[in-house]
């Protein structure tokens, strides 16, 4: 029926293009924040003010920390001989039933305290006994160093949704990180709380070691590995010397990859606090950096180049400029031989006082298997009361609940009201509507007109108002109708769009920023802009960033409709209402919360509470960002917005729940 009008185009304004080019200026502006506030370093005092201020903003930004103060309770499980050195197979509790698993590679002769690596394993499922890593490892202990390779939460023998009933484990590596990764942000935590915390305690039972001494510990990794290492160059000031590889960049170069982030790579409001990749090598001034970049890399190699060239000036200030370089092999994204041999030779000048190229033919690699710390491969299942981060942001979840609920009602909905004005109205530059029709139609007996306006400066929204053909010229009353894919699904909501006219009222389908006529341009017809790391994803991903989220803007956008109801000469402003459908219902609720105007809003098909979507270990990732406003559990969740709504007498018919709380 609605067809005709689901495939119109906006005419006269390019806006495909209008949401990648406003978050592109919006981080370039951020960055030329960061870049001036770097520029204005004229000292060491300087410097080390902006090396704590990344301290603080970086632990901020990941949701702080877990106690370090609990016990490790560290276990040898087995120890297998090299071509000179041994490993020890080690597993100690990171946080209290969270085993983690670790290789310790020691040279053989070691009789004193000496300088050691903590290696941090990327994206590959088998982490510390694959053959990438394990390579690493050789190189690194060949040099004389103790190597510490640690498996991350979701890889190795630490699969966090492992089965030992069945021997499986539904999802792992990337895909359990995104998975959980999305559920901690609502509750103000990135993945990265964890994986640093992992991290910092690796170097917790390091200093432990009588073989290790604890002034000389050095850290290195790539990709997801290149990530964690950046954290810990940020976080702990213990790092005597640093090489991340496949990570370092900057926000404006990797901007023009087109690339999403994995979970440990959302770092919310990093770039709002005007820090950068820049920052990641800048807090470890004066102590020796090497990055190590492959020349045909996802992370374009101009990035690191950039970094580094940018930060020496801050190792001159303690005339140390050679303890910061970059070694670069002409090689695609991986911890590349040349990478782990240039790895070696810096961490032994570094750390044992004397350079080492270990040889080639000196690596004898072992059976993966003989490098297992548990009988089975996996914690989960062989410790049967272990945790895994799923549980551990579920107990996180557990704690604000129990803090909200501690406040008055009252106390606690003028916190969650000022909240979420704040995260709505977050930087957003006033302008005028400047509202214009832009065509419009008939079908069967209703009439549609097409309006665009601007919703804030940069981003125009647009909405197709159904009405009945006889009412024509008259005035009225409106419902403002949110649902997933805007004005491109009218046909799935046919019978709301009739009975809404037949009732008297405009039924108006808005298309907030990204949505309906307003999604960013394809690269082909095939892609699929919602999907997990999709086109959409990264949009949303880098507004994290930047201390915003898709569903403020959205939400933002609803109140902007509102608004415009209220000038326009066919709607009667006193009677307007709100209908939300599906994922995007939340941006209705939401800005009925934020205006009183809004005379009644009705809610189908969407989630019960973003408690419960946590709660749900296994959920549709498509378009799982789009309703997230990172930290709004400190504050309510949806249940508490219906709550307040009814109190109001502005929540209308009853709410149809979907069954999973996300698909």
């Amino acid at each position: 029926m609605f067809e005709k009008f689901e495939n119109v185009q906006i005419a006269h304004f390019d806006v495909k293009s209008q949401l990648p080019r406003w978050i592109y200026e919006s981080a370039m502006r951020a960055a030329e924040r960061g870049e001036l506030a770097r520029g204005s370093i004229a000292n060491k005092a300087d410097l080390m003010q902006r090396q704590k201020e990344i301290r603080e903003g970086i632990l901020t930004c990941i949701g702080g920390l877990p106690a370090s103060d609990t016990p490790l309770n560290p276990q040898i499980t087995g120890r297998v001989s090299g071509n000179g050195f041994h490993v020890e197979k080690v597993i100690f509790e990171a946080r209290p039933l969270v085993y983690a698993t670790a290789n310790l590679y020691l040279p053989d002769g070691v009789t004193e305290p000496r300088g050691a690596v903590l290696l941090l394993c990327g994206h590959r499922e088998q982490a510390k006994h694959c053959d990438e890593y394990q390579t690493v490892c050789h190189y690194l202990v060949h040099a004389g160093l103790i190597v510490l390779s640690l498996d991350p939460v979701g890889q190795g023998e630490r699969f966090g949704f492992y089965n030992p009933e069945t021997g499986q484990a539904p999802m792992t590596s990337v895909t359990e990180h995104e998975n959980v990764g999305r559920q901690c942000m609502p509750v103000g935590d990135s993945l990265a709380r964890y994986m640093l915390h992992d991290a910092i305690r690796a170097i917790d039972y390091l200093c432990t070691r009588k073989e290790v001494d604890p002034q000389r510990i050095g850290v290195t990794g790539h990709s997801g590995g290149g990530t964690q290492t950046s954290l810990l160059m940020m976080a702990d000031e213990r790092i005597a010397a640093a090489a991340p590889g496949g990570f370092i960049m900057n926000r404006p170069y990797f901007l023009l990859t087109g690339k999403a982030q994995d979970a440990e790579q959302k770092w919310p409001g990093f770039s709002a606090l005007g820090f950068d990749h820049e920052d990641i090598v800048l807090a470890m001034a004066p102590r020796p950096v090497r990055v190590l970049a492959t020349t045909y890399d996802s992370v374009p190699i101009e990035a690191p180049r950039h970094n580094v060239a940018v930060n020496r000036r801050f190792w001159d200030m303690y005339d140390k400029g050679g303890l910061l370089d970059i070694f670069e092999d002409e090689n695609a994204h991986r911890f590349s031989i040349p990478l782990a041999r240039a790895a070696a030779e810096f961490f032994s000048e570094q750390l044992l006082g004397r350079k080492v190229t270990p040889q080639d033919d000196v690596i004898q690699l072992l059976p993966a298997d003989q490098l297992h710390c548990t009988q089975s491969g996996q914690v989960i299942g062989e410790y049967p009361s272990a945790r895994n981060t799923h549980d551990e942001n579920n107990e996180r979840l557990a704690q604000l609940e129990k803090a909200r609920n501690e406040l008055s009602e009252d106390l606690r909905k003028k916190k969650a009201l000022k909240w979420l004005r704040n995260a709505v109205y977050f930087n957003r530059k006033p302008c005028d509507l400047n509202p214009r029709l832009s065509g419009g139609g008939e079908v069967e007996n209703l009439w549609a007109l097409r309006t665009v306006w601007w919703s804030q400066r940069g981003l125009l929204n647009n909405a197709l108002q159904f009405f009945p053909a006889e009412a024509a010229g008259r005035k009225l009353p409106v419902t403002i109708a949110v649902w997933d894919g805007g004005t491109k699904q009218l046909n799935a909501h046919a019978k709301w769009i009739e009975e809404t006219c037949a009732s008297g009222r405009i039924a108006m389908v808005l298309n907030p920023v990204g949505i309906g006529s307003l999604l960013p341009h394809v690269n082909s017809p095939e892609e699929r802009p919602y999907k997990r790391f999709g086109m959409m994803d990264r949009y949303t991903d880098e507004l994290m960033w930047l201390g915003d989220s898709m569903a403020a803007v959205r939400t933002y956008d609803v109140l902007r409709a509102i608004e415009l109801a209220g000038t326009l000469k066919n709607i009667d402003a006193d009677d307007i209402e709100l209908y939300g459908c599906g994922k995007y219902a939340i941006y209705a609720e939401l800005a009925a919360l934020l205006d009183s105007r809004v005379q009644r809003v009705c809610l189908e098909d969407r989630m019960s509470s973003l408690a419960e979507w946590i709660r749900e270990p296994f959920y549709d990732e498509n378009d799982s960002l789009s309703f997230i406003l990172p930290g709004m559990l400190h504050y309510f969740d949806i249940p508490d917005a219906d709550n307040w709504l009814e109190q109001e007498g502005r929540l209308g018919t009853a709410i149809k729940y979907r069954k999973n709380t996300a698909s």
